[in-house]
């Protein structure tokens, strides 16, 4: 489309078939002429990445959603086309078959090795951090995402801002109790179905809603979208409490935080203006914002924005003063509203 941000692909064939893999949280299509015979164009390969909204969708080509950036026409009559469809844009897409080369083993796709590599890799600082923020590197647990973040920890009763190699090097000990040779096979596996560990959480969960995506994931239906609200144990779950952790994300969960937890930054005298007051009273009275406004103002921190730079101005610390009388206060306060008039 005119307005999609991804690059040209430069593959032109009359019939061709679409394959595809994924691997945590990209998607690799394959490109191939049909007839293999004929002369035609080498396949090509394209990764996407979905951000917080990109989706694909097949639909009849005379009846394109918004915000279809890339299409792929069928040969039917009427033809219909297989979109890529990103409202807010924060997806992409790139040439070439290459996964993100910091990305771990798939928790899906990719138990095995998902596992191993986190737990042969305990020494990285990585999991000097808390366990909720260590949830979110791709490097080790590709394909978790904020909101199972939430449900796996939930489901575990493990704080958000327990120290993560704390939390990993427990499952060292379980995981040789699960091998011990006196146990029968019926028995390891009723133990691991019983007790699963947070790894196995890790790719148990994401399958629950892969194998209900359809019902789960699709908000053009409101009732298919309640669906998946009513899967979700924690995350935005009325009840429930949040902390930011230190990234900025908001981790949703129950009972304490945990020892990592980040406290509140104290104001120092100057900074608490009886204006800074009533902010944080009005910010105290609002319930948490969702997820999904968050997470928008994360991908665009980047990007300009645009309509927001009025009465915005950034203001120096000023030193500190003796107290005013409120009178006087209220006339410099009036002043200064003239002088910017």
């Amino acid at each position: 489309s005119a307005v999609g941000r991804g690059p040209e692909v430069p593959f032109r064939s009359e019939a061709y078939g679409i394959s595809a893999v994924a691997r945590g949280k990209e998607l690799r299509l394959t490109l191939s002429a049909l007839d293999a015979a004929a002369a035609g164009p080498p396949a090509q390969d394209l990764v996407f990445r979905f951000g917080m909204s990109g989706s694909f969708r097949l639909c009849p080509a005379a009846e394109l959603p918004r915000h279809a950036h890339l299409r792929f026409l069928t040969r039917e009559s009427p033809p219909r086309a297989l979109c890529f469809v990103d409202p807010r844009r924060f997806g992409s897409w790139r040439l070439g078959d290459a996964w993100q080369p910091e990305r771990g083993p798939c928790v899906v796709s990719e138990y095995q090795a998902f596992r191993e590599n986190v737990l042969k890799n305990l020494d990285d600082r990585a999991f000097d951090k808390p366990i909720c923020e260590a949830l979110l590197n791709q490097k080790y647990f590709n394909g978790i995402g904020n909101y199972l973040r939430a449900e796996i920890l939930f489901r575990l009763k493990i704080p958000p801002f327990e120290k993560a190699r704390t939390v990993l090097e427990a499952l060292k000990e379980q995981e040789q109790r699960k091998k011990d040779p006196s146990l029968t096979l019926s028995k390891k596996v009723k133990l691991r179905q019983e007790n699963p560990d947070l790894l196995e959480l890790c790719h148990t969960v994401p399958m629950e809603v892969i194998t209900a995506e359809k019902q789960l994931f699709d908000p053009e239906h409101s009732d298919n979208y309640a669906a998946f609200k009513n899967w979700l144990q924690c995350y935005l779950v009325p009840g429930m409490s949040s902390l930011r952790d230190r990234s900025g994300r908001t981790i949703w969960f129950q009972g304490e935080p945990g020892p990592m937890a980040p406290k509140a930054p104290a104001l120092t005298p100057t900074q608490v203006t009886p204006r800074a007051l009533k902010r944080r009273r009005r910010a105290a009275a609002k319930p948490p914002k969702s997820e999904e406004k968050e997470e928008e103002k994360e991908e665009e921190a980047d990007g300009p924005r645009k309509g927001r730079a009025r009465g915005r101005r950034k203001v120096a610390a000023a030193p500190a003063l003796p107290e005013v009388p409120p009178s006087v206060r209220r006339s410099r306060r009036t002043s200064a509203h003239r002088d910017k008039g």
